[in-house]
């Protein structure tokens, strides 16, 4: 019983270890991402990748009428 208690304690511990693992992996991510988004003309991609998203679904939302 002893070492099956001390099993299930070694299998929370790593849980929580790789849960914290992803969460700064996350967060180191997410600020590379914001540092490319705010300097060096990144913020001027991300608009232009908007633009061209929204252009293409207003163009599928709205066709050009054929006559």
């Amino acid at each position: 019983m002893y070492l099956t208690q001390t099993s299930r304690e070694r299998s929370r511990g790593q849980a929580t270890t790789e849960y914290a693992l992803v969460l700064l992996a996350a967060a180191i991510i997410a600020t590379l991402v914001i540092a490319w988004a705010t300097a060096g003309g990144g913020a001027g991609q991300i608009g232009s990748l908007f633009d061209n998203i929204f252009d293409g679904i207003l163009q599928r939302a709205n066709p050009p009428a054929q006559g």
